[in-house]
C-alpha cells in the first residue's frame, strides 16, 4: 500500500473513532439527568485537557513562546474568547519569531 493510501486511511479512520466516541458519548447523555455536580465538571473538561496539551510545551519552549503562552492566556482570561485568545498567541509568536530571529 502506498503512504499516501496509508496516511489517508489513518486519517479516515481516526475521524471515525471521533465521530463514534462523540455520538457514543451524545446518546449516553440524552440518557442521563446529570446533577449539579455533573454539570461543573462537564463544563471544566475543555479547559483541563487545554491546559494538559499547551503546558508541557510552553513550559520547555524559548522565550517567545513563553511570552506568547503568557499573552494568549491573558487574552483569554480578559476577554472570554477563546478564538481571539487564540489569535493572540499566534500573532504574537509569529511577530517575536520574527523580531528574535
Amino acid at each position: 500500500m502506498s503512504p499516501l493510501a496509508t496516511a489517508l486511511l489513518t486519517i479516515l479512520g481516526m475521524a471515525l473513532a471521533t465521530y463514534v466516541s462523540r455520538a457514543a458519548g451524545l446518546l449516553l447523555m440524552r440518557r442521563m439527568t446529570p446533577g449539579p455536580r455533573t454539570e461543573r465538571f462537564m463544563r471544566a473538561i475543555p479547559g483541563a485537557i487545554l491546559a494538559s496539551i499547551i503546558a508541557p510545551s510552553a513550559l520547555t519552549a524559548g522565550p517567545a513562546e513563553i511570552i506568547a503562552t503568557t499573552a494568549t492566556a491573558l487574552a483569554a482570561w480578559r476577554y472570554r474568547n477563546l478564538p481571539l485568545a487564540m489569535l493572540v498567541g499566534v500573532a504574537v509568536v509569529f511577530g517575536l519569531r520574527q523580531f528574535m530571529g
